[in-house]
């Protein structure tokens, strides 16, 4: 431990923290903007600059670390008017159309405006006009919006090893671009949409399908349906407040009621389905020499980023659909033929933490009964917050209410699909109950949970045994990749999640800020809010649903078999990372 003096109050602090961590240990807020923590810690904005004794000039607090004896002054004359004319010269050169912003009331950069008191702009000058890239299924990138911050480029790049997004040019024309300006959907960007998470501003945001629900519920020839993911219910009580890790279901069932929507169904269904469909295909690959190890495929940004940088593993992957599309086959076909519904009336919504969603669904061979689509509209959890907040429905008073049966019942197994070692734990509960034949009451994995962005394990079943291993982050998929195509690692089942904590950290989630990101543990909020879900449930297992087993006798058949291939299955291509189209 170390001893600081900041703003005259004592600071005990760990050596190798910063001031801006010390500081923060006492409730002194230093204002920051392009500091994310431990992915872009460059000191580039200013904002968080301070006075230390015996020191020439100003100081940027969040890289430089705490010392014994140091003395830090956070809010001298001095140190406001220098924030100020960072702030001001960010200012001049931004679209300041506040009121029309995606992020208005969530911007960083508005926040400091308004605790600056910026009522006009000292610098108010010549601004170039940038083309707004919409163009991607996924994302919209506004550079009118930037501020260069960088944040966005550190999180593609450090965390997730992309590199879709750089700077480019020097001075006055500096910008955040891609490979030769195309647009993002013409590289090798993944929409796993962790770039928009980073950003301070609405520089980047979703692409909106708002609308196109709105329609749709409007239509009265239309039977408008919606499926929520098991990560939606633990972080959309954020938008409207709530703590972080809130399991608000009950109440995100009922708003969903009030926008409209025909039947509201659970994706945690679909995520049994894919559970059966994929648990099948391991132990068929495992016992019949199929090509192992096998790599799961619920993640639509992952599969994207295998399909454009190691084509050769293609092969690895399950063809299980992930479990909304799965679900949109079921609800299109066995759903429709039950209630007597024409299934091109069926307009299935999925609310998803994730916007490789979008991109997902538009892909060849996610189509199922007569061609139809999976699934027709995929909307974020920020997106159902906007609509809910536009109907003008109180959220927080409402009453809680359940899924429509019958495609409604879940299990546990399929509530921790919203995390990192969810689907590999929710697959062992069952692989280890069909491969041995006997029942076990221990249904916990504990070894592929927590929050590390590798973990590995060994599966004894009756004595065969599993190697597994966990990633979930798309610079540590690179890792496990390149062990597997070394033959370093002896695997047979891998879990992938584009997204570094899984979906309960996915790109369409509710967007925290920077000190927010710091100092709480999201992740683990979310996370174990998810478990909770699963240790209340009656049922654990996937393969014990009595839903799913009513319907593959009914309709699907055996699991894996031909109707339930045509139907929950799919395929995939080798993608130039540089020729897309």
């Amino acid at each position: 431990m170390i001893h600081l003096k900041i703003n005259d109050r004592d600071v005990e602090i760990e050596e190798g923290s910063t001031i801006l961590e010390a500081a923060r240990k006492i409730n002194i807020d230093i204002p920051t903007l392009c500091f994310l923590k431990d992915i872009n810690e460059v000191g580039d904005c200013r904002m968080c600059v301070v006075e230390v004794e015996g020191r020439r000039g100003m100081t940027p607090a969040c890289i430089t670390k705490a010392q014994e004896g140091m003395i830090v002054k956070t809010a001298t004359p001095a140190i406001l008017e220098a924030r100020e004319v960072v702030l001001d010269l960010i200012l001049s050169n931004h679209d300041r159309k506040c009121l029309t912003c995606i992020r208005n009331g969530s911007c960083e950069l508005q926040k400091l405006a308004q605790e600056f008191n910026k009522d006009e702009i000292e610098f108010d000058g010549e601004r170039i006009e940038k083309t707004i890239d919409d163009l991607s299924p996924s994302i919209v990138r506004d550079n009118n919006k930037c501020i260069l911050c960088r944040r966005c480029v550190a999180a593609c790049k450090k965390v997730q090893g992309i590199g879709a997004i750089d700077c480019a040019n020097r001075g006055f024309n500096s910008s955040v671009s891609t490979y030769k300006e195309l647009s993002l959907k013409d590289v090798n960007c993944t929409f796993c949409g962790q770039c928009i998470e980073a950003c301070p501003v609405g520089a980047l945001k979703e692409k909106d399908s708002t609308k196109e629900v709105w329609r749709a519920l409007r239509d009265e020839n239309k039977y408008v349906v919606v499926q929520t993911a098991p990560a939606v219910r633990v972080a959309l009580g954020e938008e409207f407040g709530m703590e972080i890790g809130s399991n608000v279901a009950g109440k995100m069932v009922t708003a969903l009621r009030l926008l409209g929507f025909d039947k509201v169904f659970d994706t945690n269904t679909g995520a049994d389905f894919t559970i059966i469909e994929e648990g099948t295909e391991f132990i068929n690959r495992l016992t019949t020499g199929g090509t192992l190890p096998m790599i799961t495929s619920c993640s639509p940004g992952w599969v994207r980023y295998l399909e454009l940088n190691y084509p050769e593993l293609i092969p690895n992957l399950s063809t299980c659909k992930s479990p909304h599309q799965m679900f949109g086959a079921i609800i299109k076909s066995y759903y429709a033929e039950k209630m007597g519904i024409d299934p091109a009336k069926i307009y299935m919504v999925s609310v998803m933490p994730c916007i490789a969603k979008k991109f997902e669904r538009t892909r060849d061979d996610m189509q199922g009964v007569e061609g139809l689509d999976d699934v027709d509209a995929v909307i974020t959890t920020r997106e159902l917050a906007r609509m809910i907040k536009q109907a003008h429905i109180e959220f927080t008073g409402l009453e809680d209410s359940g899924f429509d049966d019958p495609m409604g019942e879940a299990t546990g197994a399929a509530a921790i699909f919203g995390t990192t070692g969810g689907v590999m734990e929710a697959a062992l509960r069952t692989v280890a109950e069909k491969v041995t034949g006997r029942t076990f009451d221990n249904l916990n994995y504990e070894d592929v949970r927590g929050e590390k962005g590798i973990k590995s394990a060994t599966i004894n079943l009756d004595g065969k045994e599993v190697k597994v291993v966990v990633a979930s982050g798309l610079k540590n998929a690179e890792t496990v990749l390149e062990e597997i195509k070394s033959g370093k690692a002896d695997y047979q089942f891998v879990e992938i999640m584009a997204c570094p904590g899984g979906c309960v950290m996915g790109g369409g989630q509710p967007i925290r800020t920077s000190k927010e990101r710091a100092t709480i543990d999201i992740r683990g909020k979310r996370a174990g809010a998810l478990y909770t879900i699963d240790e209340k449930s009656t049922i654990r297992k996937s393969h014990e649903n009595p839903i799913l087993k009513k319907i593959y006798e009914e309709y699907l058949g055996e699991a894996g078999g031909h109707k339930a291939h045509e139907l929950l299955h799919t395929s995939y291509v080798a993608r130039d990372k540089y020729n897309l189209e």
